[in-house]
């Protein structure tokens, strides 16, 4: 009879207080531009990546991961809502000079919030990019802390957006904390899980390494209060050198996060995934993809992708199946303990059990940024650039051709035919009014 009583009390507690203590804890990691070729573990013979070619080589290393968007304000739209950034507005990006008013509408259900809703705690430091007024804060869409800048990168020591605005945070107020960024983002981290390892924790990390103005610890801060972009001081540094430094650094920081994952013994409950938000600007690497930050080619949009979580992922395997960053809400959801109702109409799947080895044929994916698109299905990707007169299409099989160098349309009317009519009828399907879409 006791244990019916205290069966049906447990019954009657919220569902996040239950069990709280198997909740994975969560840290999720995102550089800023940096390519498929960007890490030593992903094919770079320049940059040393010790900690994130150890996370690959005893997790999962994903070979068709893949940004939502091939710009950075889009992917991150895609992340926080599990859905194409297109049906939130935020199909291009929120620039510094001309969106400093907008931003991801509150109405939006973000991962933040639905992580909070599960019992985590929850936090994002680094690179936020999705508004810049305070209303548009982290700590207004379902994050318990936030340090960090609001733009789309800022001086690594000065703090100072490519606009000449100040631009650090902490929580929703500007607030100078002196140092380099990559250690600051780190630094917090570290701080975050010391304070909040008793519960469960969801830490996000958004660096802005390697994206450009390119400093390491030792390139002295250059911008200035007031000056726009044109008229900021210019910069004389060895670009490759400073380059491969920073992605350094920032690996490095991922090492200080795993050493006190260990040193607090909760490395064995903790999921990390790690990725980049678009493809490779002019200084990094696509790994021989076609394109680069800013086109809708694989160079564009497909990154590294990195899970590693001890005994319950596979150890050293290589995940095939395409990713998208708009797969990670509904994934951690899962992970935590919770289901996304059919209301959230989500465009992002679970993929819990693709990273362990399942095989999962996906539904037709999407990308698009300004006049160019892209439409895959399966293996077969359809590339449109261009408007009017100047229109391109092409057509590429990836399991055979992943640097996409053969056009196939000539030789495959039907499929192209099949492509185009999917892509027509899911840019009418996402397609909102926003001052900041394509």
């Amino acid at each position: 009879m006791k244990k019916q009583i205290i069966l049906g009390l447990i019954s009657l507690l919220p569902i996040s207080l239950v069990g709280e203590e198997t909740k994975p804890n969560i840290i999720f990691i995102m550089a800023d531009d940096l390519g498929y070729g960007g890490l030593s573990c992903y094919g770079s013979e320049t940059i040393k990546t010790p900690h994130l070619d150890a996370l690959a080589a005893t997790g999962v290393r994903c070979t068709d991961f893949h940004s939502n968007g091939a710009v950075c304000s889009p992917t991150r739209a895609a992340l926080m809502t599990g859905r194409y950034q297109q049906r939130s507005g935020v199909g291009g990006v929120i620039t510094a000079r001309n969106h400093r008013d907008t931003g991801l509408a509150l109405s939006e259900w973000t991962m933040g919030e639905a992580m909070k809703e599960l019992g985590y705690e929850t936090a994002l430091f680094g690179k936020w990019h999705l508004g810049y007024p305070a209303k548009f804060n982290p700590v207004h869409q379902g994050f318990d802390e936030f340090k960090g800048f609001v733009s789309g990168n800022v001086d690594y020591h000065r703090h100072i957006d490519q606009e000449g605005h100040f631009d650090w945070w902490k929580q929703d107020e500007k607030k100078d904390e002196p140092g380099y960024i990559t250690d600051l983002i780190t630094n917090d981290a570290l701080s975050f899980i010391d304070r909040r390892k008793e519960k469960p924790f969801f830490l996000v990390l958004h660096h802005g390494a390697p994206h450009y103005p390119l400093q390491d610890r030792e390139t002295p801060g250059f911008r200035v209060i007031g000056k726009g972009n044109r008229d900021q001081p210019k910069q004389k540094v060895d670009r490759k050198a400073v380059y491969a430094k920073m992605i350094e650094i920032m690996d490095e920081g991922v090492g200080r996060i795993v050493g006190k994952l260990e040193e607090l013994k909760l490395r064995e409950n903790t999921l990390i995934v790690f990725c980049s938000d678009n493809g490779p600007a002019p200084d990094g690497s696509s790994g021989g993809l076609r394109g680069r930050k800013g086109q809708v080619f694989e160079g564009g949009h497909r990154v590294p992708g990195i899970f590693h979580w001890p005994g319950q992922l596979p150890k050293g395997k290589v995940c095939k199946t395409p990713i998208l960053t708009m797969d990670l809400l509904p994934t951690f959801v899962s992970l935590g303990g919770g289901e996304i109702e059919a209301k959230r109409k989500l465009d992002g799947i679970d993929v819990t059990e693709v990273l362990k080895g399942s095989v999962l044929s996906r539904k037709p994916l999407f990308w698009k940024h300004g006049s160019s698109s892209a439409a895959r299905e399966g293996d077969w990707k359809l590339v449109v650039t261009g408007a009017k007169k100047k229109k391109q299409i092409m057509l590429f099989h990836l399991d055979n051709d992943r640097n996409e160098t053969v056009d196939l349309s000539s030789k495959n009317p039907e499929k192209v035919s099949r492509l185009l009519g999917l892509l027509e009828s899911w840019e009418k399907e996402v397609a909102v009014a926003s001052p900041v879409s394509q």
